[in-house]
C-alpha cells in the first residue's frame, strides 16, 4: 500500500480529507507521524500555486508523495476578495477565525445584500520529482451577517450554501463531505488518486 502524506497540520482538514479518501487503498500519513511542522510561505497569487508550495515542501522534507490544498472565499461585492488572502485578510497579526469573519462583515456592511460568494479549493499531489495530479472544486453561496453552526472553521459559520438553508458550519460531517469545496475538489481527484494508489501515476 502506498503512503500519501497529508501536507497540513490543521486537524479539521485532516479529518475531512481522511473521511473522503477512506475508500482509496492508500496509507494516509500526517506531519505528526514524522514530528514535522513546516512553515511554508504561501506567497503565490493562485490557489494551485499555494497548494504546490505546500505539497512540494512536505514531499521534499519526507520523501513521500504529499497532498495539499489551498482554498479561499471569493465575495462578489468585494471583487473576489479575500480570495487567496482569505487566511490573512484581517489586519490583526494573530487574527482568529472569528476575527476574520468580523472583519469581512465590516467590509461588506456598505454593500446591499445578498452578498454572493463562493468557496474555491485547489488540491495537488506532489512527489519529490514534481506535480503528480491536481483537481479543483467550488461551492457557491452567500455571506450572511450572523454566525450559525459549530461544525466548521474559517468563514464556515457565515457562509450560507446555495440551495440549502444551512451555513457550512451547520452541515453534519456526512453532508459537508459531499458539498464543500474541498470535498468537491477531492471527489474530482478520486479517479487520479486511484491510479496513484495502483502505482500507475
Amino acid at each position: 500500500m502506498r503512503d500519501l502524506l497529508l501536507a497540513t497540520t490543521n486537524p479539521g482538514k485532516i479529518k475531512e480529507v481522511s473521511v473522503i479518501l477512506a475508500n482509496i487503498p492508500l496509507r494516509l500519513r500526517t506531519p505528526a507521524d514524522f514530528g514535522l511542522n513546516l512553515s511554508v510561505v504561501e506567497d503565490s497569487e493562485s490557489y494551485a500555486g499555494n497548494a504546490y508550495l505546500k505539497a512540494s515542501a512536505y514531499a521534499a522534507a519526507t520523501g513521500l508523495p504529499s497532498l495539499a490544498d489551498d482554498s479561499g472565499l471569493e465575495v462578489q461585492a468585494l471583487g473576489g476578495a479575500p480570495g487567496v488572502h482569505s487566511h490573512r485578510f484581517s489586519p490583526l497579526p494573530s487574527a482568529t477565525d472569528h476575527d476574520r469573519c468580523q472583519y469581512l462583515l465590516k467590509q461588506l456592511s456598505a454593500y446591499p445584500r445578498p452578498w454572493k460568494a463562493r468557496f474555491i479549493c485547489a488540491v495537488l499531489v506532489c512527489g519529490i520529482s514534481g506535480e503528480l495530479l491536481r483537481a479543483w472544486g467550488e461551492c457557491p453561496g452567500e455571506i450572511i451577517p450572523e454566525f450559525r453552526g459549530e461544525n466548521g472553521f474559517g468563514y464556515d459559520p457565515i457562509f450560507l450554501l446555495e440551495g440549502q438553508n444551512k451555513t457550512m458550519a451547520e452541515l453534519n460531517d456526512f453532508d459537508k463531505n459531499q458539498l464543500s469545496h474541498r470535498a468537491r475538489a477531492l471527489q474530482s481527484a478520486l479517479p487520479a488518486l486511484n491510479l496513484f494508489a495502483r502505482g500507475i501515476i
